[in-house]
């Protein structure tokens, strides 16, 4: 036999032996339409049960009670079985049976109702929607960081607006913000987010990223600088007491570390010798009754404290005769100065064998309170866990006259937590 004429013969073989396995498939699909057909039918068949009178009795001859109690016919969508047939025949004993029967059968249907719905509720609580988080304010806690149902229904009210439903979008309004929100919060892969709400994981990348930005749009002035007068009504007691009314603002720097960039020029800008990491360094200004009053863009590890604070912005917002707390990086006395207000550090200890009395006094003064901010970046960076990880290079590269989306993932890590009992106390 030719190569040839071999390699037909095997080919002939295996298209013979699949045309045979899918006669097979076929015929067994065949089978099980057909006792599904039975089944159905059987399930919707009505039995009717009448007395059975034989042909010889048609005439009178047999009283009807006497043969009610022996025979009866019964009848399945038109055909009717007498006696002597496939059916048993009815008798008056059976009766009591067949109400015993009847009430156990509604007794269990009861029952399996019962755990049905009982079942469909547990079966819900595992579900990622609005109705597992009704009423269970430690689910939202845990999954969102906010204190409780109602405060994240007002953040979907101030972003479902402006999420539009999408012809091939399986997931509403709340589970996207929802899976925004875990993100953030727990810091869950893409992978896992695409399990729990039974989508891929390019359309949880595309939601985080939509979500983000609205809600930067939508919740950035939860961030605002308060007016003096507000800030001097409810002025903590213990600020008061070592700084009269006069501060305004207690600010410090903390870095987010960042995955390592390829361009050379970059990989120098984000290097932090504090952090020996490639990190992008935020500014963060807390007012004395410990909410967020300002937060800065992102900039590069590189940077110090001191320039970010006269290059970002913020001291645009003090008026004479403000006070700022600071650590001892933030020599900026002389740009505070130009603003006509005033800002306390720490006092140096280079160059001097030990500091003063009123140097001691005064620097555990501004430590004592100068804490809270600390405090602050802490609930930030512990409430929601992203900002501990390594962010990936795509949430820094952005086009021109836009914001990163690191930027707006921490501005909106701020607001969220601003929606939170602050961490100063008013005594």
């Amino acid at each position: 036999m030719t190569p040839t004429k071999s390699v037909l013969k095997k080919k002939k073989i295996e298209t013979d032996s699949k045309r045979y396995n899918r006669a097979v498939d076929r015929q067994k699909n065949r089978d099980k339409h057909h006792v599904a057909r039975v089944l159905l039918e059987l399930q919707s068949a009505e039995f009717v049960a009448t007395p059975y009178i034989p042909e010889q009795d048609t005439q009178g001859l047999t009283p009807f009670n006497e043969v009610e109690s022996e025979t009866c016919t019964f009848t399945w969508k038109g055909k009717t079985e007498g006696p002597g047939k496939s059916l048993q025949p009815c008798k008056e004993n059976d009766k009591e049976k067949l109400n015993e029967l009847d009430s156990r059968i509604n007794s269990e249907i009861q029952r399996l109702l019962s755990e049905n719905m009982a079942l469909k509720s547990e079966l819900n609580s595992f579900y990622m929607n609005q109705e597992s988080f009704k009423e269970d304010n430690e689910k939202v806690k845990y999954y969102t960081g906010l204190p409780n149902y109602l405060t994240l229904m007002v953040v979907m009210d101030l972003v479902s607006p402006f999420l539009k439903m999408k012809k091939n979008m399986r997931l509403g309004a709340f589970e996207r913000v929802l899976l925004t929100l875990m993100r953030l919060k727990h810091n869950f892969p893409l992978k896992d987010l695409a399990y729990r709400f039974k989508t891929s994981s390019s359309t949880v990348s595309r939601i985080f990223t939509l979500v983000i930005h609205i809600m930067f749009v939508r919740m950035k002035h939860f961030i605002y600088w308060p007016e003096r007068e507000e800030l001097q009504t409810t002025m903590p007691l213990e600020f008061r007491k070592h700084f009269a009314r006069k501060t305004s603002v207690i600010i410090d720097c903390f870095e987010i570390f960042i995955a390592r960039p390829k361009a050379l020029l970059a990989r120098a800008q984000t290097w932090s010798n504090y952090k020996h990491h490639n990190t992008v360094k935020f500014l963060i200004g807390i007012t004395p009754q410990g909410s967020i009053s300002y937060i800065s863009n992102g900039w590069g590890g590189r940077a110090s404290d001191k320039y970010i604070t006269e290059a970002c912005g913020i001291l645009d917002n003090l008026l004479p005769g403000d006070l700022v707390l600071a650590d001892r990086g933030f020599d900026i006395a002389d740009s505070v100065g130009v603003y006509c207000a005033e800002v306390n550090i720490p006092s140096f200890t280079r160059g001097k064998s030990q500091l003063s009395a009123t140097d001691v006094e005064t620097t555990r003064k501004i430590a004592h309170v100068r804490i809270h901010v600390e405090r602050v970046i802490g609930l930030v960076r512990n409430k929601y866990t992203i900002l501990q990880d390594k962010i990936p290079i795509d949430f820094l590269i952005h086009e021109k006259d836009e914001v990163p989306t690191i930027d707006k993932i921490v501005n909106v890590c701020c607001a969220l937590t601003n929606m939170n009992e602050s961490v100063v106390g008013f005594d």
